[in-house]
């Protein structure tokens, strides 16, 4: 097996990228820190502020990812004065205005989410994953993220109709439709774009960590064996262990020197337990 690299560097990530070649990386997969949200740690950036801080970094993103790479961006809107704020909205429409091809949206489902009561709206169960692209033509390994078929399938599809055996064409004239028969006989099926996966509070040393099942998704998807996947704000490492476990070459850049460490370190145990695997497989 050859060698991966995991490199966690600290400092901003506009300043950090511009030592890394174009069209270098094939996945760009991070969660940047929300509006006026971890004021403590990050400074707080206010929701009219964020377009305006966000788009000097996402052109050095354009410039290192590859023509065939995808980049995800989870976010997530904020109320204020009674309302949703539009700059999720409003940077998406910057985004293409960049040059980013606003080419589909995962909705994360978080489904242990806390419960509460709020005056006017209900709790938050769900996040954006917003995914980006160069071109129309990228490369994407939908086997890799395939679902069980599901109970539906046994009564389903054991007896088919006529219409089953033959493409139906929707009845709106929308464009879509399906040959129920493609699928007999098959114990997977291709996922939807709502993702359900629990949030992790395993890491009480960072303030926003998400679940490690959320970039190995992405991964998986968007990526092979020992491609380059990026995460300009890591945190406390998630996304670069993730990309060590399934072999992928990771940059992880952060901005606070205390997460740096917190990420050094997961991805140095990461090492530790591989020479651990490889030593007792030697021995064997």
């Amino acid at each position: 097996m050859k060698n991966i690299e995991t490199i966690i560097e600290n400092g901003n990530c506009l300043e950090i990228l511009k030592k890394y070649p174009d069209n270098y990386f094939s996945l760009i997969v991070t969660s940047p820190p929300y509006a006026d949200s971890r004021k403590k740690t990050y400074g707080g950036i206010k929701p009219q502020e964020y377009v305006r801080w966000f788009l000097p970094k996402s052109i050095e993103f354009l410039r290192v990812l590859k023509p065939d790479g995808t980049f995800i961006l989870n976010i997530k809107e904020k109320a204020v004065n009674g309302e949703r704020h539009t700059y999720v909205l409003e940077l998406i429409l910057a985004l293409r205005e960049q040059g980013w091809l606003w080419t589909e949206e995962y909705i994360w489902h978080k489904k242990n989410c806390f419960p509460g009561k709020w005056p006017n709206r209900f709790r938050d169960a769900w996040e954006r994953c917003l995914q980006f692209n160069k071109t129309k033509k990228f490369n994407m390994y939908q086997e890799e993220v395939m679902v069980p078929m599901g109970d539906w399938a046994k009564s389903r599809l054991k007896k088919l109709s006529k219409t089953d055996l033959t493409r139906d064409e929707s009845k709106v004239e929308s464009g879509f439709g399906k040959n129920i028969s493609n699928w007999v006989g098959r114990d997977k099926a291709y996922p939807s774009n709502v993702l359900h996966f629990a949030t992790e509070c395993y890491n009480k040393n960072h303030s926003a960590v998400f679940p490690k099942a959320l970039p190995e998704w992405f991964i998986k998807l968007f990526t092979k064996e020992y491609d380059w996947v990026l995460d300009p704000f890591v945190g406390s490492g998630t996304t670069s262990e993730v990309a060590q476990d399934l072999t992928r070459n990771s940059v992880g850049i952060e901005i606070l020197p205390d997460y740096c460490t917190l990420a050094n370190n997961r991805t140095a145990n990461y090492q530790y337990r591989l020479f651990e695997e490889e030593t007792e497989y030697e021995t064997n």
